[in-house]
Parts: C-alpha cells; structure tokens; sequence
C-alpha cells in the first residue's frame, strides 16, 4: 500500500499531466485548407445559392468587373447574372459537380469543373451537363470571380 505522501504526489503529478495534455489538445491549431479546397467549396456554394435564389451571396463572390459568357455565347455583367440569380426559374432535380480542376498563378485561380443538371423539360426528365472555367482573383482578403464561362456538352 502506498504511503500517504506518495499517493499525493501521485495524484499531483497525475493532475499535472492531465491539465497539460489538455492545454497541447487545446493548442493545436485548426486544420488549415487550401486556396484549391476553398475555391471548389465556392464553387459548390455559388451553385447553391444560385438555385435558392440567394443574390446577397453571389453579389459578394462576384467581383465588380465580372463577365460571363454563358452556353449559347451571350456575354453579361455582373447586374444581369444576379437578376438572373432572383429570377431564373429552373426545374432542377438534381445538380451535381465533379471533374475539378484548379490552377494557381499567384492570386489569380482558374477553376474548371463540370456541371450536371437533372431536371424536366416539356415533361421529360432529362440532363444537361456543361463545362465550366471560372477565373478567381485573390483581393481584400477573398476570392472573387472576375470571368466564368459554360459550354454545353453535346449529347449531355
């Protein structure tokens, strides 16, 4: 049997090692993500937002000189694509992301990614799938979108 001191200095030193593993648990910083992480997130969210009609959100990845073509080669601003954002109404099931890829060049990213929209059109469930390229410019601490471009996959 141990000694009454001996059972103080054990539970002295058990606290101790408690306390301070809780203090190296509480240090540890949060996993950092990456610019690639963030911009396909983005990516992700702005789609979101878009079919919820979410202006205030789009408004804040958009920078102010963004341009966008769109599939059938009209070419807006960043006022016509958050009407659009408000008033578009889609049919849309399903609209799903994948084949990312994210590029670099000091604070300037290009995504390309691929979107696949499900939805019925003259009461037919059909999709449509396009290819994206998205250009993101790193400023005030973000990312914004200053040109974004579709196509229309054939036979998608």
């Amino acid at each position: 049997m141990l000694s009454a001191d001996l059972r103080t200095t054990c539970a002295a030193i058990l606290a101790a090692m408690l306390v301070l593993s809780g203090v190296a648990v509480a240090q540890q910083p949060t996993p950092v993500r990456s610019d690639q992480d963030i911009l396909i997130q983005l990516e992700h969210d702005w789609d979101a937002a878009f079919h919820r009609h979410d202006a205030p959100f789009i408004d804040h990845i958009l920078a102010d000189e963004f341009i966008v073509t769109y599939d059938n080669g009209v070419r807006a601003d960043r006022k016509i694509e958050l009407q659009l954002a408000t008033s578009l109404d889609e049919n849309i099931e399903s609209s799903t992301m994948d084949e990312f890829i994210v590029k670099e060049f000091a604070n300037t990213a290009v995504v390309w990614f691929t979107l696949h929209l499900v939805g019925p059109v003259k009461g037919e469930r059909v999709q449509n799938d396009y290819r994206f390229t998205d250009v993101f410019v790193f400023r005030d601490g973000r990312w914004q979108c200053v040109s974004s471009q579709s196509t229309k996959m054939v036979g998608g």
